[in-house]
């Protein structure tokens, strides 16, 4: 569901950066940048120095500080595994960085609640709304509050072995179960909605949102999803199965992959951030997350058009509908 950040006098996040802007005297965003990157670095300083002239704040992450040329009316914090409040009275948060740092700040954004707006420094960034090119404008639509905010599906993934969870967490892009050793291949049992599928040998499965369609699930042949489909997607992994094709499901759907007893461990990855060790006989359950990620939006490109630029289609041709 899309809402207008700039009219929408009634949203959470308005009313939370009017709070900001009365308790705390103006408005902040939060950074985060990959400080290993000089061209993320170079980026950050534009970035800061454009919103503290508009009258903006900053708040970084102190970890962050020393590696970026920060003024010192730049705020720092110290972040931790469980604390929202890093961005509490942030209005946004911006992301310089590839893929990478982007689902790194999804984190942070899923947390809080606090709508992201990614910069791409890397090849392909789906995640992000503008290329390095864009400061100025991002500069600006930020300080004139001219954009707007998406909600993305998550996957809540949980563990169970022995018929007890072991292990919850969640994704953006995908949760897949891996094989852990190179020279074997993984036994599994595919199931949707309680009811099993498939089983097969191979690399793995992934389990992903539409979002993550464009990610891992694509390099394994899974099919380009609209961000606007409700759906969850399973797709297998260099299978050697002779049914073992990319499924598309409701988005209120159950997926489960069962690591057979016989096979050797597993590995379950979350957004290829996160990894826990699946022993045999271990089963990862995946469902639609109950808390989205948002994402600010600067243009109404239609994702067709996104999807053109960021894999440079070939379109030469195309005449498009008569008139």
């Amino acid at each position: 569901m899309t809402t207008s950040e700039a009219t929408s006098a009634t949203s959470a996040q308005t009313r939370a950066a009017a709070e900001g802007e009365t308790t705390a005297g103006g408005r902040r965003v939060f950074l985060l940048a990959h400080t290993g990157r000089p061209a993320a670095i170079r980026s950050a300083e534009l970035v800061v120095q454009g919103l503290l002239r508009c009258g903006i704040g900053v708040r970084v992450l102190a970890e962050e500080a020393a590696d970026l040329p920060l003024p010192p009316s730049a705020e720092l914090v110290e972040a931790g595994p469980d604390r929202p409040d890093v961005l509490e009275g942030c209005e946004l948060l911006i992301v310089l960085g590839g893929d990478g740092t982007l689902l790194r700040g999804a984190e942070f954004a899923r947390r809080s609640g606090v709508p992201m707006l990614g910069v791409n420094l890397g090849r392909v960034g789906f995640l992000a709304e503008a290329e390095r090119d864009d400061l100025d404008k991002v500069v600006d639509r930020v300080v004139t509050r001219e954009y707007e905010v998406e909600e993305r599906m998550t996957l809540d993934v949980l563990v169970r072995t022995d018929g007890h969870i072991v292990h919850t967490d969640w994704a953006l892009n995908e949760a897949s179960v891996e094989k852990a050793a190179r020279e074997r291949l993984l036994e599994v049992v595919t199931e949707v909605d309680g009811r099993p599928v498939s089983r097969f040998g191979g690399d793995g499965v992934v389990c992903a949102t539409p979002t993550g369609s464009t990610a891992y699930a694509f390099s394994a042949g899974g099919p380009v999803v609209w961000p606007e489909v409700e759906a969850l997607l399973m797709v297998p992994i260099s299978a050697h199965a002779l049914f073992a094709k990319p499924l598309v499901t409701a988005p209120d759907s159950v997926l489960a992959v069962e690591v057979q007893p016989q096979t050797p461990n597993g590995v379950l990855w979350c957004d290829g951030r996160r990894t826990v060790e699946l022993p045999a006989g271990a089963r990862v359950e995946v469902r639609r997350g109950a808390v989205p990620v948002r994402l600010a939006r600067l243009h109404h490109a239609s994702f067709t058009d996104r999807l053109v630029a960021k894999f440079a289609l070939p379109v030469a041709g195309w005449r498009g509908a008569p008139h």
